[in-house]
């Protein structure tokens, strides 16, 4: 249903393209060390390479994740953090309990097989990244 894309800017089209069973609705942190982090609605924080696109990192959390990856160094370490908390169109057949394929715009029946790789509610992870 989705890609996570790389797109070159000086030559008008996608780099890579990496495929995704849902849509990809976090935004991308892209690192000076040429790391790409992004987050899944099934709820993965993925790492690859601004290069290539190659799976360098993914880690599980509780939910699925629509908003930020973000990044921050605290006394001279530097963290990536991520919210996760599937919301939004996707995430209002969970939320609300709806079952009919129609409602919510559709989003019920697009995301009906959400439910079977997510939960709700919200979870702040943070990574201390390696020197």
């Amino acid at each position: 249903m989705g890609n996570f894309i790389a797109w070159d800017g000086k030559k008008g089209e996608i780099k890579w393209s990496l495929p995704e069973p849902f849509s990809v609705w976090s935004g991308a942190l892209a690192t000076a060390g040429d790391v790409v982090f992004y987050g899944t609605l099934e709820g993965y924080l993925k790492a690859v390479s601004s290069e290539t696109g190659e799976e360098l990192y993914r880690f599980k959390t509780p939910s699925g994740i629509i908003g930020n990856v973000t990044t921050y160094s605290h006394a001279g370490k530097q963290y990536v953090a991520v919210l996760s908390g599937v919301g939004g169109w996707a995430g209002i057949g969970l939320a609300a309990g709806l079952t009919n394929p129609n409602e919510g715009l559709g989003a019920v029946g697009g995301y009906a097989a959400l439910s079977d790789y997510t939960a709700l509610g919200g979870t702040l992870s943070v990574f201390a990244l390696p020197d």
